[in-house]
C-alpha cells in the first residue's frame, strides 16, 4: 500500500432519518499514515459518518470505503474504534476485560500488554479494580487501551480527550502519537482546536452535514486569511449560509 493510497474513501455520502437530512453530499478521503481531524459542533455530523462508516448506519446514498472495500468486522484492515459514549462490562475487573479483548483481538499476550498500558497511564493499582469502581476518566482510559491493544492499522477516535483535565489529555495525546509513529492512520473527532494543530495533517469542518473547509490544516488557515483554527470555527458557525467547500 503507497504512502498516497486511500485508507478510508467516502463519496457523495447522504444520510436521512425520516424526513431531515443530517449528511448532505459528503466527500472526502483519508491517506495512509496521516492524522485527519473531522470537525465540527454537536450536531455537524461527524458521529454520523463514523457509524455509517463503520456500517451501523445504512447510508441513504453514496460510497463508504475502508480500505477500498465496505467495512466488515472480518475485513483485511485491523480497526480500533473509540465511540463518543463509552460502554465497559461495567461489573469485571479492568485486567479481565483487557484480557477478554486481547482475546477476542486473537492476542497471546494479552493481559501482560494490558498490564503494560495501565502502568503507561498511571492505571498499575487499579488492574484488578471494578470498572464501575472507577472515574470516569479512567474507564475512558481503559477504553482507549481496548482501542489500540492489537496495533490496528486504523484509529478512529470519537471525542478521545472529552473531560480530561490538560495532565490526562496530554498523556492520551502522547499515547495517539506514539500509535502513529507506528504507522497507524488516525481519524478523530474533537473539539480542541490547540489538539488539531499539533496533530492533524489535513482536516474536514462540517457544518449542518456539509463541507465548509476542507484540507491541510496550513490550506485551510490560508483561505481563511491566516486565521488560526479556533477563528475559522467561529467564522464558519457565525455565518449565516455558510458556503460549501
Amino acid at each position: 500500500m503507497s504512502k498516497d493510497e486511500q485508507i478510508i474513501e467516502i463519496r457523495d455520502f447522504r444520510m436521512k432519518f425520516g424526513e431531515k437530512v443530517v449528511i448532505e453530499d459528503l466527500s472526502f478521503d483519508v491517506k495512509k499514515g496521516e492524522i485527519f481531524g473531522l470537525l465540527g459542533s454537536n450536531g455537524s455530523g461527524k458521529t454520523t459518518t463514523i457509524r455509517a462508516l463503520l456500517g451501523l448506519y445504512q447510508p441513504t446514498k453514496g460510497k463508504l470505503l475502508v480500505g477500498g472495500e465496505k467495512f466488515s468486522p472480518c475485513g483485511k484492515m485491523k480497526i480500533g474504534y473509540l465511540p463518543e459514549e463509552r460502554g465497559l462490562y461495567k461489573k469485571e475487573s479492568v485486567i479481565d476485560v483487557m484480557g477478554y479483548f486481547g482475546d477476542l483481538k486473537g492476542m497471546k499476550d494479552g493481559r501482560k500488554w494490558a498490564l503494560k498500558y495501565l502502568e503507561r497511564v498511571g492505571l498499575e493499582d487499579k488492574a484488578r479494580t471494578r470498572l464501575d469502581k472507577l472515574s470516569g476518566g479512567q474507564q475512558q482510559k481503559v477504553q482507549l487501551g481496548l482501542c489500540v491493544m492489537n496495533d490496528p492499522d486504523l484509529l478512529i477516535l470519537d471525542e478521545p480527550t472529552k473531560g480530561f483535565d490538560p495532565v490526562n489529555r496530554r498523556l492520551l495525546m502522547e499515547v495517539i502519537d506514539e500509535q502513529h509513529a507506528r504507522g497507524a492512520t488516525i481519524v478523530m473527532t474533537t473539539h480542541y482546536m490547540d489538539e488539531v494543530e499539533r496533530l492533524c495533517d489535513r482536516i474536514i469542518l462540517l457544518k449542518d452535514g456539509k463541507a465548509r473547509a476542507y484540507g491541510t490544516v496550513a490550506e485551510v488557515k490560508k483561505e481563511f486569511g491566516g486565521k488560526s483554527l479556533d477563528d475559522i470555527f467561529v467564522k464558519i458557525y457565525n455565518e449565516q449560509g455558510a458556503r460549501h467547500v
